[in-house]
């Protein structure tokens, strides 16, 4: 990354991050009034998304009108570079978009360099560069990495530990991508400049304007996405780790759901279909995720990996009934979405089928006195939000899906837990494992308690013992996945926020 674009931890602390000392220091903050006047900048970088054998999205933003160009080499000097024309770059998007590489070769290390011509094509931006290695077709072992939960709980960019440093410990890693498994942001948690640690210690926030306060305007739903690309690491990975993004309710508010009225004196707008508008056009806009490629242009998607890997991408949150105590049948997939994902893992023809899903399955996850997850509280057969769940296992069962597993956060603590009909409180559906990873940098909590409809065991546990621990009590995690060309084996390691080894579990394919 060029010096014009890249803020050093020293710059942040001198400016205090303010939107005048980030408008100074080229990374304009959401709703700045765009420049008119010498050579375009590149704000935050370039991110990289959506990741398949072909190809990938490349996203940047500009501080003004501009076109976007990509080019891209197999070599470091970009000879013999092809060059991709792109979106023009304007305020109705805030400076952002993106464009879709394909038709490269799979399994290869490739470079890329993003570009912002003026719109009379006299002058152009520095370029950002970045490397990334295109998802194996065949022949090849798969590595990719999953978490979710950045910034939450009053936990946010802090330069006196070096920000955000478990982006550092994924990227020495070298996946092939990462899996984000929703509240990529915590758009309804302000936060504070210091915060007292237990110990009296101080943890020292970067705060931008976006993130004093909860987000209701499209702005500040915009600002949330922008503040955590302020973080070297996280831009540093995003730049070269191809990432597949989904949602939860944070990037909203807390355990919001359709038609939700909110009754909290922080928020002017109460309506929550309002503000789930907003921030999804802002997550569209500030994330390498195609709107083209989701099913309904919103969030749940099936990404193809070659023979080895599917992944199915869903959406819990934009579906679902209202949250209530789960003591009658509900929604939280939906019914076109619920008969998407049998139908398209009965499709598929790949070993393995991750589901990326962004609540547990098993874990109670309570709101109040009532239910935000899937799992009830309540023993017997799958009632509430179970019984849709019940309905897909079953019927993958059915017909014959093999090697299906589940990969979660939320809940912010690592887990593998392994479910079986044999514990269960019905019959018909297959054994399967679910592993949870988080968060990645955000307050740490559980273990939650276990519902035993889905006949859950818990195979391993790392959470801490006091509720809400900073990232600085080693309680932060991501998970990783392998999968070997050649046996098929996929092998999971919970990993934590240094990207040691927690826990491994090896699964070997049913043919």
């Amino acid at each position: 990354m060029s010096p014009e674009n890249h803020l050093t931890r020293r710059d942040l602390l001198r400016r205090g991050a303010t939107g005048a000392g980030l408008a100074a220091a080229g990374m304009l903050l959401p709703g700045t009034a765009f420049a008119r006047s010498g050579r375009p900048v590149l704000t935050h970088g370039a991110q990289l998304g959506d990741p398949r054998p072909d190809g990938a999205v490349v996203w940047t933003r500009a501080d003004r009108p501009a076109r976007m160009f990509v080019e891209v080499s197999r070599h470091a000097d970009f000879r013999d570079a092809r060059r991709v024309p792109g979106p023009v770059l304007t305020p109705e998007t805030d400076g952002t978009g993106e464009v879709r590489l394909d038709g490269l070769p799979p399994g290869h290390q490739l470079h890329y360099r993003v570009t912002a011509e003026d719109l009379d094509g006299r002058v152009a931006s520095e370029a950002v560069t970045g490397s990334f290695r295109t998802v194996p077709r065949d022949g090849r072992d798969l590595r990719f990495l999953w978490s979710g939960d950045v910034v939450g709980q009053g936990w946010g960019i802090n330069p006196d530990v070096g920000g955000m440093t478990i982006y550092r410990a994924m990227a020495a890693r070298n996946p092939d991508f990462f899996l984000h498994s929703g509240d990529t942001v915590y758009s309804d948690g302000p936060l504070e400049e210091s915060v007292t640690l237990p110990d009296g210690g101080v943890w020292r926030n970067i705060v931008t304007p976006a993130k004093s306060k909860v987000a209701e305007t499209l702005d500040e739903y915009r600002g949330q996405f922008a503040y955590n690309l302020l973080d070297a690491n996280a831009r540093e990975f995003a730049a070269n780790v191809p990432q597949l993004v989904q949602w939860d309710d944070h990037e909203v508010t807390n355990n919001w759901y359709p038609g939700e009225i909110l009754d909290d004196p922080d928020y002017k707008e109460k309506r929550v279909d309002v503000l789930a508008a907003r921030a999804f056009r802002a997550f569209h806009e500030w994330q390498p995720a195609r709107r083209v490629d989701a099913v309904d242009g919103r969030v749940y998607r099936k990404v193809s990996h070659g023979p080895l890997l599917d992944v199915f991408v869903l959406d819990m949150r934009s579906y679902r009934d209202p949250n209530s105590p789960g003591a009658t049948p509900e929604r939280i997939l939906g019914e076109r979405q619920a008969r998407w994902l049998v139908d398209e893992l009965t499709r598929s023809r790949a070993t393995w089928k991750v589901i990326a899903s962004d609540m547990p399955l098993g874990i109670i996850v309570p709101d109040g006195e009532v239910i935000e997850g899937v799992a009830n509280g309540l023993p017997g057969v799958p009632n509430g939000r179970e019984a849709e769940l019940a309905r897909v296992l079953q019927e993958i069962s059915r017909r014959e899906v093999r090697n299906v597993v589940w990969l979660t956060a939320d809940v912010h603590y690592s887990a593998a837990i392994n479910y079986s009909p044999e514990r269960a409180a019905f019959e018909g559906f297959d054994e399967f494992w679910e592993f949870v990873s988080g968060p990645l940098h955000a307050g740490a909590y559980g273990p939650n308690e276990l519902d035993p409809t889905f006949g859950p065991e818990v195979d391993f546990v790392h959470a801490p013992q006091r509720q809400g621990t900073s990232p600085m009590e080693g309680y932060q995690h991501f998970g990783e996945v392998n999968i070997d060309a050649e046996t098929g084996t996929l092998t999971v390691d919970l990993r934590d926020q240094r990207g040691e080894s927690l826990h491994t579990r090896e699964l070997a394919p049913q043919r």
